[in-house]
């Protein structure tokens, strides 16, 4: 398993295939929200429709760029692109962060406490992921820059992942999960998505696989 992994395209292909869904629905979100087509179980978030926006816009550049900035051909081949490309990718994580902590304070919330708190904590600790590891690309330590790129990647999108999880448990029971156990899934596993990355980290420093 772990060969199959050492393998940047197959890594970098498991980045895209856990990021789908929310990619494509934050894609659709960006349309939606200035032509005023929310669906009814989305509405409470026209209270702050701007930040809304750029948190899905944000969203999108987010989980799009980052499989192919850990895609290693294309980071030794063309540099200089994966350096605009990961620019890009930090100021929509940060866009991403901040957006996020505006729908919280904004957006009546419809979660429970533990779930809005650990948005806020995993938001702001986002944001400060994403300007430690740009500061160690800027001074060249390039395994520091990777750690925090990857550790920003499973903060950002751990939560958004959630549905890989949630529609396997709907199709298993024919009922969707609501308050506090969906809340618990939810959190449980943005937590499991953060200590995959650190596994990760872990495996890229001792070298039992390269990305």
């Amino acid at each position: 398993m772990i060969r199959l992994f050492a393998r940047p395209m197959p890594f970098a292909l498991l980045l895209i295939f856990a990021s789908f869904i929310p990619v494509m629905m934050a894609a659709v979100r960006v349309l939606q929200i200035p032509a005023g087509w929310l669906p009814e179980d989305s509405l409470r978030l026209s209270a702050a429709p701007a930040a809304h926006w750029l948190h899905a816009l944000a969203g999108v550049w987010f989980g799009l760029l980052g499989p192919v900035q850990f895609v290693r051909a294309l980071r030794l081949r063309f540099g200089r692109l994966h350096r605009v490309a990961g620019r890009v990718f930090v100021l929509a994580g940060i866009v991403m962060g901040l957006s996020g902590l505006g729908l919280l304070m904004r957006v009546e919330s419809i979660a429970t406490p533990l779930l809005d708190i650990a948005r806020a904590v995993f938001s702001a600790a986002l944001i400060a992921v994403l300007l430690l590891g740009l500061r160690a690309g800027r001074t060249g330590q390039r395994g520091a820059h990777r750690a925090w790129m990857i550790r920003a990647y499973a903060l950002g999108m751990g939560g958004a992942t959630v549905a890989l999880v949630m529609l396997p448990l709907y199709l298993i029971t024919g009922e969707a999960l609501s308050g506090l156990p969906s809340d618990l899934v939810f959190l449980a596993w943005w937590v499991i998505m953060i200590a995959l990355g650190e596994w990760v980290i872990r495996m890229v420093s001792i070298r039992e696989f390269r990305i």
